[in-house]
This record gives structure tokens, sequence and C-alpha cells, in this order.
């Protein structure tokens, strides 16, 4: 891995951090992205602690012309990326009823969005190359659903889609794309998206093992450096996509009753 060149979306804090302190302990070079300056700087100078190096890019990933922006600046400054790690993600869970408009288009823009545009921005040089890897980190909301998170799992759903479209056209062309489903994280997340903890559902698998940034990191990275086409952490929910294939009603009744009662 030594002087690859990653980058890393969300990378500011949690899964995004964790991530980016991996990779730098192989000696890679790693670009940050994500809105907060300061904490991008911190992880940056974690990512050199470790033994890489690291440049930061704050931005808004839900604004397409920023993105088209930094990548054409990175592209500049430090070329076309090795690894793209699509990892950053928004979005409060949510009944249908209390979603508004504005909540709805925030939760496509970022993740969906913001990982087609910088897909899409890298893409034609990776392709061009005919080497590199893809990455789309998504949640176990890419193929179940429970209540009271609906926008929050569309989201998802359209970018676990465009992750597998991405891999169709890649196909033979030198490229591996990755889908990284994991279960919950201890992270900022929750701490961004009031009352999503709340509106798990209290039952196994969703809640536990709750993993921890690291966790997620290697599973991230382990999973690009053996150019897998899913990795799904922990694997137990394997078995339940699995039994969500074979008997959906089954694994939505079990959701259902297993998810907290809304109070609207």
């Amino acid at each position: 891995m030594t002087a690859k060149l990653v980058l890393i979306t969300g990378a500011s804090s949690g899964i995004g951090a964790a991530t980016a302190r991996r990779y730098g302990a192989t000696g890679a070079h790693v670009l940050l992205l994500a809105r907060n300056e300061e904490r991008l700087d911190r992880v940056a100078e974690a990512v050199r602690k470790a033994g890489g190096t690291a440049a930061s890019y704050p931005i808004d990933l839900a604004d397409a012309a920023a993105v088209a922006e930094a990548s054409a600046r990175i592209a500049r400054e430090a070329g076309i990326p090795d690894i793209l790690i699509n990892n950053a993600g928004a979005g409060r869970w949510l009944p249908i009823v209390d979603t508004s408009a504005e909540d709805a288009r925030a939760m496509i823009e970022v993740p969906y969005l913001a990982a087609f545009n910088l897909t899409r921005a890298f893409l034609p040089k990776m392709l061009e190359r005919r080497s590199g890897a893809i990455a789309c980190i998504t949640s176990p909301g890419s193929f179940i659903a429970w209540p009271n998170a609906a926008a929050y799992i569309s989201a998802r759903h359209a970018l676990a889609g465009f992750t597998e479209a991405l891999r169709s056209e890649a196909k033979g062309k030198g490229l591996s794309v990755t889908l990284v489903v994991l279960g919950m994280v201890e992270s900022p997340y929750w701490e961004h998206n009031p009352g999503s903890r709340e509106r798990a559902p209290k039952a196994n698998p969703l809640l536990a093992p709750m993993l921890t940034p690291e966790d997620a990191a290697e599973a991230i990275f382990a999973g690009i450096e053996a150019r897998k086409r899913t990795v799904v952490k922990p694997a137990v929910f394997r078995a339940l996509f699995l039994l969500n294939a074979l008997a959906p009603q089954l694994v939505a009744r079990g959701l259902r009753r297993a998810t907290p009662k809304s109070s609207a």
C-alpha cells in the first residue's frame, strides 16, 4: 500500500477518521474530505503520526458544484486516487409523517448523490488507467427496512443500487467495486442525528454487537485489499439478508415488532 493515494469522504470523525488512520499506517497518502476543516486537520495529523501523509479538503458534499471544483483541484494537486471511499453519510431515522421534503432531499444528497458526483468526477481517468478501487459504505438499510426510517432507508437503497450499477459498468476494466455494509457503529453519527438510536429495532442483529470505528475501518480496509464485491460486518447480517430474500414477510414482521412505536 505504500504511496497509494486514498480519498475518503466523511473523514472528519468516526468511521472515516478511523479508516484514514488505518490507511496512514500503511504509508498511504490520504485525501480527507468533510465539512469541518478543524476536525479534518486533526485527522490529517493523526494520519501523519500513523506513518502516512494527508491533505485536507473541506467541502460540503451536498453541493454538486463544490464537488466538481474540489475534484478538479485534487486531480491537479494530488492526482487521481487509487482508492476512492464514499463514506460520508447523513440522515435521521424519522417516520414519514415527521420527515420534511428538505430532510428527504438532504438524505439523498448525502450519501447517494455525493457518492455519484465524486465517483463520476474521477471515474474516467480511473477507467483510462485501468486500475483502482471504489468502495461505498452503507448500512443494513440497503437490504432490509424497518419502521420510522423511510427516507434514510431509501437513500441507502439508492447507494446500494448505484454501487451495483457501477460494478456492472466497470466489469473487466481493471477496477474493483466494493459495497461495505456495516451494522451499528459507536460514532458521532448518533449525536449528529438525534433520535435515530432510539428508533432502532430493539432486537438482534441490528443492535448487537456494536462496532467500533476501528472495527469498521478494518472491515473496509480488508475488503478493498481483497477486491471483494460485498463486505458485511457483523457477519450475522448475511443470514438476515438471506432470510429476507427467502421470507421477506417474516423478516418485516419481526422488525416491526422490534421497533419502538413512534410518538407521532
